[in-house]
């Protein structure tokens, strides 16, 4: 009967009857017991109470026994660490054992035993066998100091187990030398910095090594040698012709570990060079061979390839043929050898690959289809010579009537259009023939960005645009932005015919609709065409820059260190370390400057330096709850929105129609007094049919609904820099809008992915804010900009901060959980009801104890009394009185703050003199250094 028998057993009493069993004195009776022990272990059951019976077991012979009670003692150690001690003096004991293979296990499960007590008894056991006689021993030993550096480096470090490591890359049996490179790599990792400089010598002796070594040896040594830089080009070349012959390997790691120390090295060679000419030659054959692989293989050989392609495409130009799809390959592998085929394209090939393309186009495997479609545009854009025939291929295509192909060539017929303007125009009509069959946003989206922008050559593109109307508010946002846009070109182009349908528009996407970014942009719109439709023709005419030819390219940055992370998981995943591996410290790796250039000749720099630049970005571990405790978090000193300090004069807003953008401060558009300057505008919007009968009371408000007109919005700041977001970049500020405080922020995705499922949630503050609703941004495409208003309440949970304002965010999307802070300009806070009647105000004065009184003085002011009284009015400081003593100006105000805090004041302005005094009065004093920098922004705007 096999082991599985003490899997089976579940009988009450069993940890009792283990213990007596343990306990005897017969060695089967023992052995058997201990399966038992190690059986339950395995299924979860805790048999921890049987620590001290199963200790006792280890003084034995018997090699199966001794290997159980080890491995009990790995699992239970750190929860019974006082107990574990008793287990010491067996482990020195057997690492003195005549048996080599008892010396390694014991000394391998001190290494993995992480009790600080047991640690300093592992010291002297490992050091005699790092000298052992036996190599097997010997490497084990090597792979106990990686471990013992990740409980105690500081204790590695004292003890000279580095300079004992650095030593077995001498020693004369080849595994021994693979242990000690890998335990040295997984040491630099986890310091985050090379603790062992490497030399010639030493890379003389790995090179030694390497022929001899198991493959998984070779792909260790293979590893530390891509992360040595020579000292020249020379040596780079002599390294390089010893590794070439781990291309010819059978195992694909170490194939492709030498690909990457061949692609570093080559770094520090002229790319002219013979030698690298011949090393690129020989570069191909064993990538080629890596495709004869089963399905998983092909896919990690075909990720690396796409970014070895991306760095010297040179390396598999002539290789075309291998990355055409088989029939039986799987869809990861299609899509894989999609991407490649596209960067291989060049003009001597690309007949051969739109044959290719225009076959997968015809599958069955809707998702390969849709790509295929998107080479086709992609070869368009790339090669200029074959954009014709990809035009054409496109256009066969079309006539299948296939639909998910014809949405696809619609799609990519645009960005055509966008690389070669005014070239392929002819086909439109064929486009719009299929106009009914588009039901995918993209394909909609794309098709009206067509007859917007080709909407003079086409006579019923009113008609076409105008069917798209009927469904605006079921359309995704992205159809509706492209309507609007397209219907604006459309009236541009022909004004006296298309009148009504802008009309139309402009009150569906302004009145009608609840997202921010569409009404946002109907304001635009319709403030231009009313105010100045020469500037609309300009700004919405204007001539497009033409598209990249590769867009999906990685940054240079990034494409260098995944190129030196070739055959790990940053290269399959193509993202760098960091950015999956929680809480990883290892230094950033790049590729050497290149021999000759300036960067070679520059001063080397010393690991510290080297640390003090590449500082890994701090990474806070996700949580139960989103926000976690941000009070426990260091978030750094943050400045106040638009000040460096109280003193500070921040940068003012212009006063234009960009200005009051969403506020609908329309009364000087609406009301019946124009200044000469609107009559003008007026005269020249009569060309377009004038604005009065078309625009003028399109909304049909007569009021500001929305930001006061003279309302002070601080220029917005970068809250989150893209760096510590993982790619995403918020910028944002705070103003007052209707009543209620609002959060204007403007999202980029500066990553190369997509990023969805945002959420954001507040800290507690001493206002009580927090978001009034869910964050509205559903996905953020890489590269993709996007502004954002939250509208916030305060009816939150209240804890005072530092400074008062300081607010903390949590936001959270599909990548990571990030925080930063932000402080809000106090004046957000005043409220709209925050007048006060004469006789109270007098009374309310007189009430605050005059200790309470805090007394400013506000710095090159220019401005008369009015003017001062006018600009605080606007931002909800409210003039109560107004007296001149003595020839000075004296203005007293009060404000009232969200949380039912009043302030009263009182200004003294005097003829000639630039300085203000200001004094100021209330029952919490903590509010008044805050209150004097909103008089400050105020009036220095």
């Amino acid at each position: 009967m096999t082991d599985s028998k003490y899997f089976t057993t579940t009988k009450k009493g069993e940890v009792f009857e283990m213990r007596s069993e343990l306990n005897s004195e017969k060695k089967e009776k023992k052995r058997e017991a201990v399966k038992k022990v190690i059986a339950s272990m395995t299924v979860g059951k805790d048999v921890s109470a049987l620590f001290p019976d199963v200790v006792n077991c280890m003084q034995t012979d018997n090699l199966e026994l001794k290997k159980l009670v080890y491995l009990y003692l790995m699992n239970y150690a750190k929860s019974q660490p006082d107990m574990a001690i008793m287990a010491v003096n067996t482990f020195v004991k057997d690492c003195e054992d005549a048996n080599p293979l008892i010396r390694a296990l014991a000394v391998r499960t001190m290494g993995c035993i992480r009790v600080d007590k047991i640690t300093e008894y592992l010291c002297e056991p490992l050091r005699k066998c790092l000298k052992d006689e036996d190599p097997y021993v010997r490497k084990t030993a090597a792979v106990c100091v990686a471990k013992l550096y990740d409980i105690n480096a500081q204790l590695v470090e004292d003890q000279g187990f580095l300079d004992a490591l650095r030593d077995l890359l001498s020693d004369s049996n080849p595994m021994v030398v693979a242990n000690a490179v890998a335990s040295m790599s997984e040491i630099n990792e986890a310091s985050g910095h090379p603790v062992i400089e490497m030399n010639p010598q030493t890379i003389n002796k790995l090179l030694t090594a390497l022929n001899e070594c198991t493959e998984w040896g070779q792909v260790f040594i293979l590893d530390f040698l891509a992360n040595y830089i020579p000292k020249d080009d020379r040596e780079a070349q002599s390294i390089c012709e010893r590794v070439t012959p781990r291309l010819a390997h059978a195992n694909a790691a170490v194939v492709l570990s030498a690909v990457k120390v061949a692609m570093k090295l080559m770094e520090m060679m002229p790319n002219d060079s013979e030698y690298v000419i011949t090393l690129t030659k020989k570069l191909a054959p064993p990538l080629v061979t890596l495709l004869s692989s089963e399905p998983e293989v092909q896919y990690v050989a075909l990720r690396n390839i796409n970014l070895i392609v991306q760095k010297r495409p040179d390396i598999l130009k002539h290789e075309m043929k291998v990355f055409f799809v088989k029939y039986n390959d799987p869809i990861y592998v299609k899509l894989e050898k999609l991407d490649i085929m596209i960067r291989l394209a060049t003009q001597a090939n690309i007949a051969q690959v739109l044959a290719e393309l225009k076959e997968y186009a015809t599958e069955v495997d809707v998702d390969f289809v849709r790509k295929s479609v998107r080479a086709i545009g992609r070869c368009a854009i790339k090669v200029e010579q074959s954009a014709e025939r990809c035009v054409s291929t496109l256009l066969d295509l079309i006539q299948t009537k296939v639909n998910y192909v014809v949405q696809e060539a619609v799609v990519v017929i645009k960005d055509i259009f966008r690389k070669y303007p005014n070239k392929y125009e002819s086909i439109i009509s064929t486009l719009c023939e299929n106009l009914d069959t588009l039901d995918e946003p993209d394909a909609r989206a794309s098709m009206i960005w067509i007859i917007g922008e080709y909407a003079e050559r086409i006579d019923n593109a009113d008609e076409l645009l105008e069917s798209f109307l009927d469904g605006f508010h079921d359309e995704n946002t992205q159809v509706q932005l492209a309507l609007l846009t397209a219907i604006v070109k459309l009236f541009l182009k022909r004004p006296t015919a298309t009148q009504e349908l802008i009309q139309q528009v402009l009150s569906l996407a302004t009145q009608e609709s609840d997202n921010p970014d569409l009404r946002d942009r109907g304001y635009i719109y319709w403030r231009l065409l009313s105010t100045d439709p020469a500037a609309a023709k300009e700004v919405v005419l204007a001539e497009k820059p033409l598209i990249s030819e590769e867009t999906d390219l990685l940054e240079p940055t990034l494409l260098d260190e995944l190129i030196c992370n070739i055959a790990s998981l940053a290269s399959v995943y193509h993202k760098p370390p960091s950015a999956f591996v929680e809480g990883s410290r290892g230094f950033r790796k790049a590729l050497p400057a290149r021999s000759g250039s300036d960067d070679a000749l520059a001063t080397p720099e010393s690991p510290t330096q080297q640390r003090q630049q590449v500082q890994p970005t701090s990474i806070i571990p996700s949580q139960d709850s989103l926000i976690g405790d941000l009070l426990t978090l260091d978030l750094g000193p943050t400045q106040p929105m638009g000040m460096a300090g109280p003193s500070a004069t921040p940068q003012p807003i212009q006063n234009s129609a960009a200005m009051d953008l969403l506020g609908g401060g329309l009364d000087y558009l609406l009301g019946p007094s124009e200044s000469p300057v609107q009559q003008q505008q007026q005269q020249q919007s009569q060309a377009f049919g004038g604005d009065a009968g078309l625009l003028g009371d399109i909304f049909g408000v007569g009021g500001g609904a929305g930001v006061q007109t003279g309302f002070y919005v601080p220029p917005k700041q970068v809250w989150l820099p893209a760096a510590k977001g993982k790619g995403l970049e918020i910028s944002g500020t705070f103003c007052r809008r209707n009543g209620q405080i609002h959060m204007d922020m403007t999202f980029i995705n500066r990553a190369m992915q997509p990023m969805i499922s945002f959420a954001m949630q507040f800290n507690k503050n001493s206002f009580g804010l927090l978001p009034a609703q869910p964050l509205n941004l559903p996905h953020l495409n890489p590269n993709q900009t996007t502004d954002v208003s939250l509208a916030l309440d305060v009816t939150g949970p209240i804890q005072k901060m530092e400074p008062l304002t300081n607010l903390q965010v949590a936001i959270k999307n599909s990548v990571d959980v990030f925080y930063f802070a932000c402080i809000l300009p106090i004046h957000v806070y005043f409220t709209e009801d925050g007048q006060m009647d004469k006789r109270v105000f007098l009374a309310t004065w007189k009430d605050i104890p005059s200790q309470n009184e805090v007394q400013y003085t506000l710095n090159n002011m220019q401005h008369s009394a009015d003017v001062v009284s006018n600009k605080l009015q606007e931002n909800n400081i409210f003039t109560i009185a107004k007296r001149n003593v003595e020839g000075q100006d004296m203005l007293y105000q009060c404000l009232k703050l969200t949380n039912g805090i009043w302030v009263l004041t009182e200004l003294k302005i005097s003829p000639g003199n630039p300085n203000y005094t200001l004094s100021l009065k209330s029952r919490a004093n903590e509010v008044s250094p805050t209150i004097y920098q909103a008089f400050e922004m105020i009036l220095h705007q």
